[in-house]
């Protein structure tokens, strides 16, 4: 996998918020052109973006803030259960502490932080703009 796609509103939020999980800003850019366009269906598009490098180098999140088209639907505060993407899974050293920092970047904990017998703690955070990722902690 190369990469996975988040539209934000804020790619400053966005990327204080990844930066925290420990991913690094590989870079920022304008798109535009008519060869975006025939990607992705939405000719005449202008789209700001960041690229997130995972901390292993191996993979990233592309934070995408659209000029035009504008967004034209909102599935930020979708349930767990909703059809399509939903959430990225992040696995982190200490569950605790990482809750701690996203907090400070407006991070609310979905329900609470679980085990999952004696190999993981587990759980979801919504991050900026509600934002869906997963945590886990190995602990065996």
């Amino acid at each position: 996998m190369d990469n996975v796609g988040i539209v934000v509103e804020s790619l400053e939020a966005a990327i204080s918020f990844f930066t925290e999980l420990g991913l690094e800003l590989e870079g920022r850019a304008v798109i535009e052109g008519d060869w975006s366009g025939r990607v992705t269906g939405l000719r005449d598009q202008r789209v700001e973006i960041a690229m997130m490098r995972m901390p292993d180098g191996h993979g990233r999140i592309e934070l995408s803030r659209f000029l035009t088209p504008l967004p034209v639907a909102d599935h930020r505060n979708a349930p767990v259960n909703a059809l399509g993407y939903l959430r990225v899974m992040f696995a982190v050293d200490d569950l605790d502490d990482t809750l701690d920092r996203l907090r400070q970047h407006g991070a609310q904990l979905v329900d609470e932080v679980v085990q999952y017998k004696d190999v993981y703690r587990l759980c979801y955070v919504r991050g900026p703009e509600g934002i869906l990722i997963g945590l886990a902690e190995q602990i065996g």
